[in-house]
């Protein structure tokens, strides 16, 4: 069914288009990535349980050349240490001076483990700009900002013989790692006010109202059960940007987190008195017991340099007059990437 409507606005919410029914344009359906049966996965109780079950997984890839994702957190430094020999592919952007702590220690890990470590440096004319419409036609939709960078270090392994990128994507999500959302108990306004990533009727001259998703999870009167919002609705939008990224490269890869769930539910207490990935950061100690536990930062993408000086979408579907100062940096990489992808699909006549 083709309602631009509800994908514009859905889209500018949650990243990704909720209603699998719904498309921009007739003649496309938006790419999803297939669902993960959840009674197949591996039950772990401790940061031991997890460490052996991740190198399981590891023994069943003998004889494909492995690449990484390599960047300064836990997750992937974790994963780091089961690959020794193989590739490392680590973010740098700006010469390496954007947050360049976190690039040191990629390199810290990359060394501690012997692996062959690549740069992908990262630009918006050299990198960004050429691999957008590709992965905007690829998801039939607006894309996460992450999507370019992620496609270019999947063809720079490819080119460097690659067969399977690992990536530690999930481990947010199943080991409590996204401590702000889990900071508290929220009543559904709250949750929605927090949660929506640009507001369509801030921007949108005809939005559509997407609190029906938060009312989804309401219980408890005012309530919202948000632990299953993140299960059932940031799960799906954080796991189709690599996804698509992967897919539109032609690279094969795996989570091994992906497969693992926690035998009890998330102790927020724990979460909530400074130990986010309480059994993550158990197991990050094990390996590199020498180091701190480096606190999270979400991929680097500098959208406020690249967007400084854009002075905002010009189409009709935006209102007019729009305050660029009004808006972070992630926000009017939404605004650029969908005003993009519907002049892909609907140019507007000068």
């Amino acid at each position: 069914m083709v309602d631009k409507k509800y994908c514009m606005s859905s889209y500018l919410a949650f990243r990704f288009i909720e209603d699998s029914s719904k498309d921009f344009f007739e003649g496309m359906h938006h790419t999803m990535m297939p669902s993960f049966d959840s009674n197949n996965k591996r039950i772990v109780a401790s940061a031991t349980e997890i460490d052996e079950a991740i190198k399981n997984v590891f023994s069943s890839l003998k004889g494909k050349r492995l690449g990484i994702l390599l960047s300064g957190g836990m997750d992937s430094a974790i994963l780091a240490s089961y690959m020794r020999g193989c590739d490392a592919y680590t973010f740098r952007f700006e010469n390496g001076t954007y947050q360049s702590k976190e690039l040191r220690r990629a390199e810290y890990y990359a060394y501690h483990e012997g692996l062959n470590l690549h740069y992908v440096d990262i630009n918006w004319n050299d990198t960004v700009a050429p691999h957008l419409d590709a992965i905007l036609q690829a998801k039939g939709a607006p894309v996460h900002s992450i999507e370019p960078q992620i496609l270019q270090a999947a063809l720079q392994a490819k080119q460097d013989g690659i067969s399977m990128m690992v990536i530690g994507e999930s481990s947010d999500l199943i080991f409590g790692g996204m401590d702000q959302l889990l900071s508290r108990d929220w009543t559904v306004e709250e949750f929605m006010q927090r949660y929506i990533f640009t507001q369509p009727s801030d921007v949108l001259v005809d939005p559509e109202d997407m609190s029906y998703l938060f009312e989804r999870f309401r219980c408890q009167g005012d309530k919202i059960d948000f632990l299953q919002f993140m299960d059932h609705v940031f799960s799906v939008e954080s796991s189709n940007s690599y996804f698509n990224a992967l897919q539109t490269a032609g690279m094969e890869y795996i989570d091994p987190y992906a497969n693992l769930k926690m035998d009890k539910p998330l102790d927020l207490f724990r979460i909530r008195n400074g130990e986010p990935k309480y059994l993550i950061r158990e197991l990050f100690s094990m390996k590199y017991p020498d180091i701190p536990i480096p606190d999270k930062i979400p991929m680097p993408r500098p959208v406020d340099f690249y967007f400084k000086n854009w002075t905002g979408p010009v189409r009709h579907e935006f209102k007019r007059g729009l305050d660029m100062r009004n808006f972070t940096g992630n926000q009017k990489w939404q605004l650029y990437c969908l005003e993009r992808f519907l002049d892909l699909y609907e140019p507007e006549k000068m």
